[in-house]
């Protein structure tokens, strides 16, 4: 459930799915399910990662958004993302340095098709 979710700090959202893809909202997720029908799709924060640019490479699941705000969470930093999905990435201070992470800031965001996880709703 959302709840259950929120308590264990997972992303999740709830979609149509088509085989491996799952529509949410505007944004076509891929997962390394097969299933037909409602359903819901989750990753944990630490599956999402932010890059400055585009990515290339294999995640199949790739996205702009806006940093809507940064919190410490724990010996990592939680930042939350607002775009086509809203989510949260936990990265490590070091990254957040590096990618100069701000409220309002544009960013990419990718999670692999295998970090995520769908079942039936």
């Amino acid at each position: 459930t959302d709840y259950v979710a929120h308590l264990v700090g997972l992303n999740l959202y709830r979609g149509q799915a088509d085989d491996r893809r799952v529509k949410v909202g505007e944004l076509l997720l891929s997962t390394s399910e097969t299933l037909r029908g409602p359903v819901f799709v989750a990753f944990p924060p630490s599956a999402l990662a932010l890059y400055r640019t585009r990515p290339d490479g294999s995640p199949r699941n790739v996205w702009q958004a806006r940093v809507e705000g940064v919190e410490r969470h724990g010996d990592n930093v939680r930042v939350h993302l607002d775009g086509p999905i809203v989510a949260f990435a936990d990265i490590t201070p070091a990254a957040l340095a590096e990618l100069d992470l701000m409220p309002g800031r544009q960013v990419w965001a990718s999670v692999k098709a295998a970090e995520t996880h769908a079942y039936p709703a």
